[in-house]
């Protein structure tokens, strides 16, 4: 059976298969074990489902109700956090060590008990050295002290701002059980397929090319919680499969935008369907144009204006993301208002102020009315990264820049863009994750290695930036900190290292029986602990 092509049959045959293997016997317990049963749809299959290592949404969407971290998101709580495995963080104010109080009465999923030792053999031994954020984050982390089986104290070489730290707390710090893990080869260690943490739900299957299934935890420190029995992921990669296969009642919801923006207005519509844009504000994404220095035509400031003044905003907005976006200022998005600031540069949409540009930087219209031509690889991820591409190909062409567009798999995409530099211009769609120094900073700082993925891999070099950057890094004080931030926007917007055009959230389609949706800024890749499913 193709997992996209879905029908109420086949959704019968999987329930009740699903129910014998948790021990349910007979048509009135699978009803039964149904109404506290979430399907959901997923459109990717990750293999390492351990966020330690991976911090990216799509193994956070399946691990977070698994493996838990340090804090998580909230809209109400203090600096913008509650907490999970930490119950009190504090910062020392010479930024050289930072202070966890853990919870107690924590057990892990194969019955052992979870204390301050699994911090720290997470922190030194995963995060640090192979987490993709944690390297930043952790990078001058030097030990980490277990006065008690719940404090965990972390000595840092050099001045780390608990800012950062606190900021990053719901991303970078997902604990792993030492017991597991240590002696062993991390990387490929069995508990990264099938992980066993402290959350909500435990790990129960995995049928490649149809569903992961996880089921409550009957021994959560959280009484009571969670709502549900089970979770089933049913691996829907197609977008139009997952819009089918909630309007026949087949799956109860779809995260992260996987029904279509086009068919959002249509499917709101339907008796029992709500539609819900909240739940990401931590997870901003922003639609980037990457541009490659190393081109003689770009390194040219006046050029790199002239492609901001062409690039038409509130139409990518209405028509490409259909209104589900916001223009973009600068680097760091309206999300994050500890660090937002409208003061800097910007560019309004004008065509004849692009074409003055161009003449003033030299390259004037050849007699086919073209001034060069550039090479154009927008991002395959989102077929608004794609759409984009198409826009931005037309946009160019009104100021005589002949585009030609490259469209690849993913892989290609990175290696062309981020290892080969085969590429003028790039559409990329980088997160923000709550601080600068996260995945913002890496997109204009130089001397990145080829080879890392959403970085600035575009050969753009601004020592004065770089010593912002860096700064800012080292600075404790959140005051200076904060300003230093600001500061980097301006700079940036002055520079177009790269130009920030749209940053977005996603949309959520569910069922109007599952309730307790979007309770937090990082709803999809949180616990679910207070999710439920009315029968």
């Amino acid at each position: 059976m193709s997992p996209v092509q879905l029908s109420r049959r086949s959704l019968l045959k999987t329930s009740l298969a699903l129910a014998a293997t948790t021990g349910l016997v007979g048509i009135a317990a699978a009803q039964e074990k149904a109404a506290g049963r979430l399907i959901v749809a997923a459109d990717s299959e990750p293999k390492n489902l351990n966020p330690a290592i991976v911090a990216s949404n799509g193994v956070f969407y399946i691990a977070s109700k698994i493996v838990e971290p340090l804090a998580e998101a909230s809209f109400n709580g203090k600096d913008g956090l509650e907490p999970r495995l930490a119950t009190e963080w504090q910062g020392s104010d010479d930024g050289l060590s930072a202070t966890f109080k853990l919870r107690e009465g924590v057990t892990w999923h194969d019955g052992k008990p979870f204390t301050s030792a699994d911090v720290a053999f997470s922190a030194l031994s995963v995060w640090k050295p192979l987490q993709n954020l944690g390297r930043l984050v952790f990078a001058n982390l030097e030990k980490v002290e277990t006065p008690d089986d719940h404090t965990a104290v972390f000595r840092f070489s050099k001045p780390t701002p608990f800012q950062l730290i606190r900021n990053a707390l719901p991303v970078v710090t997902s604990v792993v059980p030492k017991h597991l893990y240590e002696g062993t080869d991390i990387a490929t260690n069995p508990a990264n397929t099938k992980p066993v943490g402290t959350g909500p739900f435990v790990f129960a299957e995995y049928k490649p090319g149809e569903y992961y299934r996880l089921t409550r935890n009957p021994n959560y420190w959280d009484k009571g919680q969670p709502q549900l029995e089970e979770i089933i992921y049913r691996v829907l990669p197609d977008r139009a499969g997952a819009a089918s296969a909630l309007e026949a009642e087949e799956i109860q919801l779809a995260a992260f935008s996987a029904v279509p923006l086009a068919d959002l207005a249509r499917i709101a519509k339907q008796p029992g369907i709500k539609v819900i844009a909240d739940g990401y504000e931590a997870l901003t994404y922003q639609l980037v144009v990457e541009i490659n220095h190393r081109r003689k035509e770009l390194a040219d400031l006046k050029v790199r204006k002239a492609i901001a003044h062409a690039i038409d905003k509130k139409f990518v907005i209405d028509k490409v993301f259909l209104g589900y976006a916001t223009a973009s200022t600068g680097p760091v998005p309206k999300n994050a208002p500890e660090f937002y600031t409208d003061d800097v540069e910007t560019y309004d949409f004008d065509v004849a102020r692009a074409n003055a540009l161009l003449d003033e930087a030299g390259y004037a219209r050849g007699p086919d009315g073209k001034r060069f031509a550039l090479k154009l690889l927008p991002a395959p991820y989102f077929n608004e990264t794609r759409q984009f591409g198409s826009y931005l190909r037309q946009a160019l062409q009104e100021i005589g820049i002949d585009a030609e567009l490259v469209n690849n798999d993913a892989a290609a995409h990175q290696k062309a863009v981020y290892t080969d530099h085969a590429f003028d211009l790039a559409v990329a769609p980088p997160v923000f994750r709550g601080d600068p120094a996260i995945s913002t900073t890496i997109l204009v700082r130089s001397g990145i290695p080829a080879g890392v993925g959403f970085s600035n891999q575009g050969g753009y070099e601004n020592k004065t930036l770089d010593t912002l950057i860096d700064k800012a890094a080292e600075t404790v004080d959140t005051t200076a900190r904060t300003a230093l931030y600001k500061d980097f926007q301006k700079q940036v917007t002055a520079d177009l290292p790269l130009i920030n055009v749209a940053e977005w959230g996603f949309i959520t389609v569910a069922r109007d029986t599952v309730k307790h949706v979007a309770s937090n800024p990082r709803w999809a890749v949180s616990n679910w602990a207070d999710t439920a499913v009315d029968s």
